[in-house]
């Protein structure tokens, strides 16, 4: 029996005895969590067993538990469409996203130069200007992605090494939407980002907004460094107000989990 189908049993031993603790001690609230579950689960195109193994078992375990929380979101929020263009977004997101890409653009030489002597022999780098919208600190300058917006709440720099790659994931809140945009597109269909069934190859596009519950992994399987302009903003809502607060709940409890969502990358200032 090899590696992964001892790690596999053993995940599904775990949640049996999870699941027949939790039918016992609190069957209603396992039921509830089990329906929630499934419904975000069920929002994606393609399910396959790895997603619903690391959904309930791996490292989908806090989207899981978050899930309630989500859905109720969900209700509050214009449609989720999963995979979004620019111009499905509100004039006011576009414009704060066209601002950040703009100056991410004018810097690109700038931002690579401070990579490279800093970045070394790590995997991922990313280069913080604010988290949940409190300033980071930096030292490079670089006014417009400093600057608090109104609805883009986190800017950073994401940088993957040669030959770099992530597992396949879920972000754990949809209270905002990720967006990437490529500096220098590399000219190669083995530098992509997929998200549910869908693989969108930066030399096709450099900007991608996606809704990053969604089950998903980032491929760089070239010899150069690729960086990406990495945001999250406040999804279009029917409940500015209390988006605004939810957010700013989540800016607390994230900042000190900060390094454990991000264990495999290297803050560079």
């Amino acid at each position: 029996m090899d590696k992964g189908t001892r790690k596999r049993l053993r995940r599904l031993g775990i949640f049996a005895v999870v699941i027949l603790a939790g039918l016992y001690f609190v069957p209603y609230l396992l039921v509830f969590y089990l329906i929630c579950g499934a419904l975000d689960v069920a929002r994606h195109h393609k399910v396959t067993y790895e997603l619903v193994e690391k959904y309930f078992m791996g490292n989908g375990i806090l989207t899981w538990l978050l899930s309630p929380l989500n859905l109720l979101i969900d209700l509050f929020s214009r449609k989720n469409i999963g995979v979004f263009k620019l111009q499905d977004l509100p004039p006011e997101h576009r414009a704060e996203i066209e601002a950040c890409v703009a100056a991410f653009r004018v810097n690109g030489d700038l931002v690579k130069q401070r990579v490279a002597e800093t970045l070394g022999t790590s995997k991922r780098g990313m280069l913080t200007f604010r988290w949940f919208n409190k300033p980071q600190p930096s030292l490079i300058r670089i006014p417009e992605l400093e600057r608090e917006h109104r609805f883009i709440k986190t800017v950073a720099i994401s940088v993957f090494n040669t030959r770099e790659r992530t597992s396949w994931h879920f972000g754990p809140l949809r209270l905002t939407f990720r967006v990437l945009c490529n500096l220098d597109p590399i000219n190669s269909r083995d530098v992509y980002i997929q998200a549910d069934d869908k693989i969108h190859y930066w030399v096709d596009d450099p900007l991608f907004i996606f809704d990053d519950t969604f089950f998903h992994c980032s491929i760089n399987d070239v010899d150069q460094v690729r960086y990406c302009l990495f945001m999250d903003i406040v999804r279009p809502n029917r409940a500015q107000g209390m988006f605004d607060r939810a957010v700013d709940i989540a800016a607390f409890i994230s900042g000190s989990l900060k390094t454990m969502f991000y264990k495999n990358w290297s803050f560079i200032r």
